[in-house]
């Protein structure tokens, strides 16, 4: 019976010997960077060991093969002005990895275009595989996009009972290390300031929130619980008025995104709640914005580029692959950001 062939080392696996990274065995076997004298024999020692042989040199004709970003607004209530740097920096992890993986990052946009029509379009490109930003995806879309007659990886979106390939923050922690920073602060009465937009991140926040209040003896209020738009100011208009109607306020509330509680805050400072002595505020998304009101927005931090790069290896590994492979979900943790918003826990 004739054996198989065995498969070709990777660059991956190369670095993975040699301890470092594979843009640094790339540099060492192209002959350039700054690289060490130690970190060069290590790399020089795994393809010895390995048996590595780098493939065939391209001609500068020859095109990289093109993996795509596609980023999607089904409502733009979230994808929109105000998150593009957060959006940015998902792009950035990604182009660093892809370069190292040896594609060419592609980067498109769609907007309130129909699911199918998104489909159709993935599937007519000369592509290897898709990242697709899920942020204002249902889980039906999601399920449309993942049978593509090509890999996708979905971000900024996690649908745990799919069986399709995720990668996103963690948002169970991220909340849980909010709350109990308020806690620790001296918060006994916590709300939670959510969003009715169709944003699967932000009900898993929520879900969050009231697992963590579970989990450290909080008793959660439903009157301190509030849902407004995503929106800037339909945040503020909405906030206004559910606090107008509330008998009492929370002592603190966590929020489900940055954009949400600049809302929150701008209404309560019109009914003279100072911030934080009455009332603390934490964020989600550390938007750039949030650093530059007063007080300054505590929120949480999301490793955006790690996300980014994440996506592109875990699409390689798709692409890769020589028989279909089991869906990878992969949540990335944060930390949490403390600003003039909030009182600083004892100890801090």
């Amino acid at each position: 019976m004739k054996n198989s062939e065995k498969k070709p080392v990777t660059l991956r696996q190369v670095a993975e010997h040699a301890g470092v990274s594979a843009a640094t065995v790339s540099l060492v076997l192209n002959r350039k960077g700054d690289i060490s004298e130690t970190t060069r024999d290590k790399v020089h020692a795994a393809v010895s060991a390995l048996n590595y042989r780098p493939r065939t040199s391209r001609t500068k004709s020859e095109p990289l093969p093109t993996v795509l970003f596609l980023k999607l607004a089904k409502h733009g209530q979230t994808v929109n002005r105000d998150h593009n740097h957060f959006i940015s920096d998902y792009i950035d992890g990604m182009s660093a990895e892809a370069v190292s993986c040896g594609y060419t990052l592609e980067v498109l946009s769609h907007e309130g275009d129909d699911i199918e029509v998104v489909r159709g379009f993935l599937e007519d490109r000369a592509i290897r595989g898709a990242i697709v930003l899920a942020t204002e995806l249902s889980g039906d879309d999601v399920q449309k996009l993942k049978d593509c007659r090509i890999p996708v990886v979905f971000i900024d979106a996690y649908y745990p009972f799919l069986e399709a390939n995720f990668v996103d923050m963690d948002n169970n922690q991220m909340i849980f290390s909010a709350v109990s920073a308020l806690q620790r602060a001296g918060a006994q009465q916590i709300g939670f300031v959510g969003s009715h937009s169709d944003v699967v991140n932000f009900r898993l926040r929520f879900d969050a929130f009231r697992s963590a209040c579970d989990a450290l003896g909080l008793s959660l209020s439903e009157d301190q619980v509030l849902a407004v738009p995503a929106t800037r100011e339909a945040a503020y208009v909405s906030a206004k008025d559910q606090l107008e109607r509330l008998g009492s306020l929370a002592q603190a509330y966590v929020c489900a995104n940055d954009i949400v509680a600049l809302g929150l805050m701008r209404a309560l400072r019109e009914r003279s709640v100072s911030i934080p002595e009455d009332v603390a505020v934490i964020g989600f998304d550390n938007l750039p914005m949030s650093s530059m009101i007063s007080p300054s927005l505590s929120t949480i931090d999301v490793p955006k580029r790690q996300i980014g790069a994440l996506a592109v290896r875990t699409l390689n590994d798709l692409i890769s692959a020589p028989k279909p492979a089991a869906p990878a979900k992969i949540l990335v943790s944060g930390r949490l950001i403390l600003r003039g918003s909030t009182r600083l826990p004892t100890g801090s």
